[in-house]
């Protein structure tokens, strides 16, 4: 039986060096290694990404996929049940080595429905929401805390080279005819500092506002309650997630429509993001999500249409 270990970092500026530490720790056997390409992104269905289709792939019954955490292979609530159901179809065991799933056997069925043990579906639904939630938690407090300091004058990011002070002389000297290399050597700053400076007087930023097309404009798409219920559980930028949750809920028979205000591209990162409930790619399909978003799909086809034509 082999000992498959998967891999993965979200952006590529970080390295698997934890990973590797805590895999190294739990000594395992032969380890037959995939990792993903860094930066691979966390908001693709884990059934979506190359290296782990690759393990799938290579994968045999009574192999074993060995993680350093839960979250390292999925987000969200969907993305863990969709990925225990194709590790049971392919009667593969799942090893979880650190983290707040490394006690659990994720993959434990019914002896005789052969189903989910319910326990475990329970616990794994409570542990990704609580990761969720404690994701959601951080974003708010760093958006919080740029506020705080916005309010107060600071910015985030790198102070800028050309200090404050200096700016208006800067600023000044180039409207004048001073060129920026000239600049550059009187404050003893690079050359990228100055035009950083004078950013909005360079003649590129002066054409290209003039180019710059009409700003989006906020338009209400009704979303059926299926697709919302995957993209609550998906991982989203910080403006997909302020229109998901400032959007009005729609009582419609058994089920429900989130009415959603937001500008055009946001939808389409929104249809874009539930392609996985049409199946494909390992995923199990089931038909009322799929209609669910092909009528989504066909709400934001029509948006899109009349958003051109405006």
């Amino acid at each position: 039986m082999a000992n498959l270990v998967y891999k993965r970092v979200s952006t590529d500026q970080q390295s698997t060096a934890r990973q590797d530490l805590v895999l190294a720790e739990a000594g395992i056997e032969d380890p037959i290694v995939f990792e993903e390409d860094p930066g691979t992104s966390s908001r693709l269905h884990p059934l979506q990404r190359p290296k782990f289709g690759e393990l799938l792939t290579y994968a045999r019954p009574g192999d074993t996929v060995h993680i350093s955490e839960m979250f390292r292979l999925v987000r969200g609530n969907q993305h863990i049940l969709d990925v225990l159901e194709v590790l049971h179809r392919d009667q593969l065991a799942l090893r979880i080595h650190d983290g707040a799933f490394s006690a659990m056997d994720l993959t434990a069925r019914h002896p005789r429905t052969g189903e989910l043990l319910s326990t475990v579906k329970f616990m794994v639904q409570t542990l990704a929401a609580a990761g969720e939630l404690q994701r959601d938690l951080q974003r708010e407090l760093t958006y919080d805390g740029l506020r705080a300091a916005e309010a107060k004058g600071n910015k985030g990011g790198r102070r800028p080279a050309v200090t404050a002070a200096k700016t208006d002389d800067v600023r000044t000297a180039y409207v004048e005819g001073r060129s920026i290399a000239a600049l550059a050597r009187d404050h003893g700053v690079s050359r990228g500092a100055i035009r950083t400076a004078v950013a909005d007087l360079l003649p590129e930023h002066v054409a290209a506002a003039e180019e710059s097309p009409a700003p989006e404009l906020p338009v209400t798409l009704d979303m059926p309650g299926k697709v919302a219920d995957f993209l609550r559980s998906a991982e989203l930028d910080p403006v997909e997630r302020a229109a998901l949750d400032q959007g009005v809920t729609v009582r419609r028979g058994q089920g429900y429509t989130l009415r959603v205000t937001a500008i055009p591209s946001v939808h389409r990162q929104f249809l874009a993001r539930c392609q996985p409930l049409d199946g494909g790619h390992g995923l199990p399909a089931v038909p009322a999500q799929r209609k669910a978003r092909r009528e989504y799909e066909n709400r934001v086809n029509v948006l899109i249409k009349v958003a051109e034509r405006a």
